[in-house]
């Protein structure tokens, strides 16, 4: 399984990413270190915000890439009703993924 997460930075930014382990993700995220994205390192991480699983790298990524053009209050909105079709049907195929309540 492939998980696309949103992750809450400190100055209240968003972070978009992929991933096939949440917890050592947002672990990587919060250590700065070598595994961390380029925007975490700047933008400190604080919490994963919304999770969804799908079952392939390329479903992941097609997420992850309409999330991260959404503006600012759609993601927003998308972090407190979790309805990927509100803002992205007819640009995926909002089926193929499921939120994960418990990461």
């Amino acid at each position: 399984m492939f998980y696309t997460y949103m992750l809450r930075c400190k100055d209240n930014s968003i972070y978009t990413g992929i991933t096939v382990d949440i917890k050592r993700r947002l672990k990587e995220h919060k250590e700065k270190g070598k595994k961390s994205a380029k925007y975490t390192l700047v933008h400190s991480a604080e919490k994963i915000e919304a999770v969804w699983e799908s079952e392939n790298k390329s479903l992941a990524s097609k997420l992850e890439f309409n999330i991260k053009r959404l503006k600012k209050f759609e993601k927003e909105e998308l972090i407190i009703n979790k309805d990927l079709g509100k803002y992205l049907k007819g640009k995926i195929e909002v089926e193929n993924y499921k939120y994960v309540e418990n990461y």
